[in-house]
C-alpha cells in the first residue's frame, strides 16, 4: 500500500476562504512527526491543486524537538490565518486550536504501535 504523505500527520486544520481574485482557497496547517524525533509545522495553499501530495519544503514553517514549541507555531500560524480570511469575510469563528491532548492520543499510538 502507497504510503500517503498525511500519514505522519498528528493533527490538521483546513480552512476555507476565498484568494485576491474572489476564487475559493483553501489552507491546510499541520503538525506532524518527523523521522529523527523532529516535530514539523507546515503550511500549504491549495495543496488539492498540486499534481502531487508531497509537501514542498517551503510548506515547512517550524522543525524542532519540542512539542510544546510545534503547538506554539502552528497556533501562531492558524491564529494570522484566520485573521486574514475573516477580514476576507470568512466565517471562521469555528476553528480549534491545535492542544497537546490532541496530538499525544495519537503520540502514544505511533510510539507503542497500539
Amino acid at each position: 500500500m502507497k504510503r500517503r504523505s498525511s500519514d505522519g500527520r498528528f493533527a490538521e486544520r483546513v480552512l476555507r476562504g476565498v484568494d485576491d481574485a474572489g476564487r475559493e482557497e483553501r489552507v491546510v496547517v499541520w503538525i506532524e512527526r518527523k523521522p529523527g524525533a523532529l516535530w514539523a509545522v507546515g503550511r500549504a495553499v491549495d495543496p488539492q491543486l498540486r499534481s502531487t501530495d508531497e509537501p514542498r519544503a517551503d510548506d515547512y514553517l517550524f522543525e524542532g524537538y519540542e512539542l510544546d514549541d510545534a503547538l506554539t507555531r502552528a497556533n501562531e500560524t492558524l491564529e494570522d490565518d484566520v485573521s486574514v480570511l475573516e477580514g476576507d469575510g470568512g466565517d471562521l469563528h469555528d476553528v480549534r486550536p491545535f492542544t497537546r491532548n490532541e496530538v499525544l492520543p495519537r503520540l502514544e499510538r505511533w510510539f507503542f504501535g497500539r
